[in-house]
């Protein structure tokens, strides 16, 4: 999953594994799915990242290389909430790990990437102040990343690819793209269950609502000592 900062377009790839060559080639591909110049990687500290294919990579197509702090989510703080709204939103939590899935899950990222891109607007944080405990954030206008990137950002658009986006934009249907994705995922999901990995997730706090599985307490009696004795 990668996302732009400035006019959040995100775009998103399945790789069959976290090597650093397989990662490398999907970069590529994330590369050319945005459309504009891809001019800086910045990552996490994971290994299929922190590699010298990928340092490679960037270095023979002149893109800026830089990482987070280990330890410090909020480096990756726009991604992070991109994994959550585009990523687990629509392929869930389940493990795909055949080819069939593979080819369904790279056939509904660009669907995705349509139906977030081009119609779903997005708010972005002007200000943040905090007085005492009290912490107060104002926010921008809501806007697709098309919006932004053709207002904001034209120069950075190529007059074909706007061409295109526009085109893209005017035609498509957005309620049949929602179709399309919901397809996929009954595809993706019937494949989970004939696995027979579909199970209802336990909630955090089971052990407690269920009474019945904690352990009985007993008080101690007036005249009986609390505290372990300790020897002279």
């Amino acid at each position: 999953n990668a996302t732009d900062i400035a006019t959040g377009w995100t775009e998103a790839i399945t790789v069959h594994s976290k090597g650093e060559r397989i990662v490398s080639a999907g970069l590529d591909q994330l590369r050319l799915a945005f459309p504009f110049a891809v001019r800086g990687v910045h990552s996490d500290n994971g290994s299929e990242f922190i590699n010298h294919h990928l340092l490679n990579w960037t270095s023979d197509r002149e893109i800026t290389f830089t990482r987070g702090r280990p330890n410090h989510k909020n480096d990756q703080a726009h991604i992070e909430q991109k994994n959550w709204t585009v990523v687990r939103h629509a392929a869930g939590y389940y493990r795909y790990d055949t080819p069939r899935e593979l080819e369904l899950l790279n056939t509904m990222w660009p669907l995705i990437s349509r139906l977030h891109n081009l119609f779903t607007p997005q708010q972005k944080l002007k200000t943040k102040t905090r007085q005492g405990a009290k912490v107060t954030k104002t926010y921008d206008k809501a806007a697709t990343p098309l919006t932004r990137l053709t207002r904001d950002h034209p120069g950075l658009l190529h007059p074909v690819d706007a061409h295109v986006l526009t085109h893209e934009h005017t035609n498509l249907n957005p309620a049949q793209v929602r179709r399309d994705i919901d397809l996929i995922q009954a595809n993706l999901l019937e494949l989970a269950r004939r696995r027979g990995i579909i199970t209802t997730r336990r909630k955090a706090n089971a052990t407690y609502l269920n009474r019945t599985k904690m352990p009985t307490t007993t008080r101690a009696s007036s005249n009986e000592a609390t505290k372990r004795t300790t020897r002279a």
